[in-house]
């Protein structure tokens, strides 16, 4: 991932060019053919670069590519390498003015029968699809000969028809190539780590002849090597079973001999071949480094991914990893500065990214014009208190004021109407109170009455006069 962004950059523009012009039947043979090897991605991005090159001087940049295929730029980039190793695509590139522009150049695909012989291509179909599909899938495209056994050809040749002439014209040769249909060469393939003088060295001229070991391609001796796992011991003992009876060696002889030797010593299922890609590690300075040069270092060249793993001890969550290729593929910052975005958050927040938190920095960074990790580190160092103020507002929990409620004027004869309600609710309690205060008055007179006849005979009975 650190590399990707050396080698593809979603703003980096591109031009489409066809080798040729494609047919129904070229189609045919990349969905049947190249699309198990290569998978989905790659035949999108193929057929999207089909598309696209029929119009003329069109530029585009990687951002198209990511909204038609929905996919981030690292899987495209991993669907571009992949037609690249299989031969469907070449890449050029360019930089003007600080703007780079690449130049895809599609090729078409093998015909059927350079593919089946290429033992590349078709030991890893074989591989993909499995014997039954391989076979089925080979018997489509072969051309019996009993129709034509019953005829002789009588077909004249060049020399049958015209004769040369004898005026001598110079024909000035133009610089550049011509656009015509690819040759059926394969794969790209480097043989460079075969040692073919070991090879050569084993073979003696009276069981080898040379002319024999020359009519068969060095490319292909290096492809069955690189298939079987074959060292150059390997394959003379694999060239001495492919002779035949006039010590000719014929390339379908080598092929089976290779095959047969692979069974025989090393297992009986075919091989397969699995996707890799090594990216090229960037040079690092051979100069002593202080602390903080190493740690600038390191944020620079470390993926987003990578740095968070080893912050944090463990794989990190998906969601953070998504916030950080947002980062750099919408907003267009640099991988150390997203490094340093996600590392001062993770350690002043408590080992929590908030997207919040970390936007609101990006923004003020991204206004800054902040572009690598050491103005960012110079950033984080100088608005630390700014960048903790942000951090506590974040954290406080949100207040809702509530609106107030709305007071409705009321007119006065509402009022006036409620006065005189309650004057006649006071005027009965007004009346019932006097009407209980008499009854009571009486009673009280009655009793201080019989009061006082009580005491002046108790004081008449003390004389003794009754």
């Amino acid at each position: 991932m650190v590399a990707l962004f050396k080698e593809l950059q979603p703003i980096d523009a591109y031009q489409i060019r066809m080798s040729q012009p494609f047919s129904e039947h070229d189609q045919k043979l990349l969905t049947l053919f190249y699309q198990p090897l290569i998978g989905s991605d790659a035949m999108s991005l193929f057929m999207t670069l089909w598309a696209d090159a029929g119009e003329e001087d069109c530029e585009y940049n990687h951002y198209h590519l990511m909204n038609v295929l929905s996919l981030p730029l690292a899987p495209i980039f991993e669907a571009r390498i992949s037609l690249e190793a299989i031969g469907l695509l070449r890449t050029y590139t360019k930089t003007e003015a600080n703007q780079r522009t690449f130049l895809y150049e599609l090729s078409p695909p093998l015909d059927a029968k350079a593919f089946f012989e290429d033992p590349l291509l078709s030991t890893f179909l074989f591989s993909k699809i499995g014997e039954q599909a391989y076979r089925s899938l080979r018997s489509r495209f072969l051309v019996t000969s009993n129709e034509t056994s019953t005829y002789k050809e009588i077909s004249r040749t060049f020399l049958d028809v015209y004769k040369p002439v004898n005026h001598r014209v110079d024909i000035e040769e133009a610089d550049g190539r011509f656009i015509g249909r690819r040759g059926d060469n394969g794969v790209p393939f480097v043989q460079h780590n075969f040692d073919f003088e070991l090879l050569r060295s084993g073979l003696s001229e009276q069981m080898v002849p040379q002319a024999a070991l020359a009519s068969v391609s060095q490319e292909l001796i290096a492809k069955m090597a690189f298939l079987y796992s074959l060292t150059p011991l390997d394959m003379q003992k694999v060239i001495m079973m492919a002779l035949d009876e006039n010590l000719q060696l014929p390339e379908a002889r080598l092929r089976k001999a290779a095959a047969d030797f692979y069974k025989m010593n090393t297992s009986k299922t075919p091989p397969v071949l699995d996707k890799t890609f090594i990216q090229s590690a960037p040079p690092i300075e051979t100069e002593e480094m202080t602390r903080e040069e190493e740690l600038i270092y390191y944020l620079e060249h470390t993926a987003p991914v990578d740095m968070l793993r080893d912050l944090n001890g463990k794989e990190p969550m998906p969601v953070d990893v998504q916030l950080a290729e947002r980062l750099i593929n919408t907003h267009d910052l640099s991988v150390g500065v997203v490094n340093v975005l996600l590392q001062f958050v993770f350690i002043r927040n408590d080992g929590r990214i908030t997207k919040a938190y970390v936007e609101r920095i990006a923004s003020h960074w991204m206004n800054k014009k902040v572009s690598n990790a050491r103005e960012a580190l110079e950033f984080s160092r100088k608005e630390h208190d700014k960048y903790m103020k942000w951090k506590n507002e974040e954290q406080k929990p949100k207040t809702y004021n509530r609106k107030p409620v709305r007071e409705e004027m009321v007119p006065e004869w509402f009022h006036q109407n409620e006065e005189k309600k309650e004057e006649k609710k006071e005027e009965p309690k007004k009346v019932a109170k006097a009407t209980s205060e008499k009854p009571e008055t009486k009673i009280d007179n009655d009793i201080e009455e019989r009061r006082k006849r009580l005491r002046e005979e108790l004081a008449r009975t003390r004389k003794g006069v009754k």
